[in-house]
């Protein structure tokens, strides 16, 4: 985990502030009061300021939020990756995810407008298995650009999918918040 006083401050008040609702993580919380949430963008930003990135890469749903709020604190573009049903107009690359944590494939779709001059950052809220940030990656060198790396707020990844997926960054772990059965 990277860590900074932006960065520090977010992982306090994750912790603090987490809870297990019906055995899912209540993520959806902290986007309710404006001062957790503005922890939030702040430290999933800060370990990528001055990485030269171009746009943040936001994965439907909770993605196009925290990834256009993460654009607008490092002043750059944000695209969208879209799973399938969305609209999305223009020319699209297309990638098919491996298997989720719920056992599902995801079809993903971004419109192709990236190059070899962009850096791409993906941020996303909970990285469990990887699949779409590993598909969300292809996407962004089928364009030709760079992919950075993401930036997740709850990072519960295996080190060798953090490997395949490049620089992670990420304000917690998912064992720092215990088990939600207990």
């Amino acid at each position: 985990m990277a860590t900074s006083q932006s960065v520090e401050a977010a992982h306090e008040m994750l912790v603090a502030k987490f809870r297990w609702r019906d055995g899912h993580a209540d993520i959806w919380n902290f986007f309710l009061d404006g001062s957790d949430l503005s922890l939030l963008v702040n430290g999933l930003a800060e370990p990528w300021r001055g990485a030269g990135i171009t746009h943040v890469l936001g994965i439907e749903s909770r993605g196009f939020l925290l990834g256009g709020a993460v654009a607008v604190s490092l002043k750059v573009g944000f695209q969208a990756v879209r799973k399938e049903g969305g609209l999305l107009p223009g020319p699209k690359l297309f990638v098919r995810s491996e298997p989720d944590y719920r056992f599902k494939r995801h079809e993903l779709r971004m419109q192709n407008v990236l190059g070899p001059d962009d850096v791409v950052l993906l941020v996303d809220d909970w990285a469990e298995l990887g699949s779409q940030a590993i598909a969300a990656r292809t996407l962004v060198e089928s364009c030709g650009a760079h992919f950075a790396g993401a930036s997740f707020i709850v990072d519960q990844l295996e080190d060798d999918t953090r490997t395949k997926i490049g620089r992670v960054t990420s304000l917690a772990f998912a064992n720092e918040f215990g088990n939600p059965d207990a």
